[in-house]
């Protein structure tokens, strides 16, 4: 099952995930997101566990738990491109003018 961890620490790592959810079992990946541009940690990330009952365990023990002296968010991770609609603006850009 697929992990998604909020409001991390700037000084939490991918491998301090790993240690945190392997309490819990088996850890297939543990990854904190960083900032292509800067480098620092967008504070958040993914842990994919290999048993679905050591995640749900892991998620009841561990949403809004104090880690890295942050309050962090343990939710089932939503497949890529599921969740809100992002919105961009912009649709007809000659919406409202006249062509002659």
């Amino acid at each position: 099952m697929n992990l998604f961890v909020a409001k991390l620490s700037d000084a939490t790592t991918s491998e301090d995930l790993n240690d945190l959810f392997a309490e819990y079992g088996e850890v297939v990946s543990a990854k904190v997101i960083m900032d292509r541009e800067t480098g620092s940690s967008k504070r958040f990330g993914f842990v994919e566990m290999k048993e679905d009952d050591a995640a749900q365990k892991a998620i009841k023990d561990l949403n809004e738990c104090l880690f890295d002296n942050s309050p962090i968010v343990v939710k089932k991770a939503r497949p890529k491109g599921e969740g809100r609609e992002r919105s961009f603006g912009g649709g007809n850009r000659n919406q409202g003018q006249r062509r002659y």
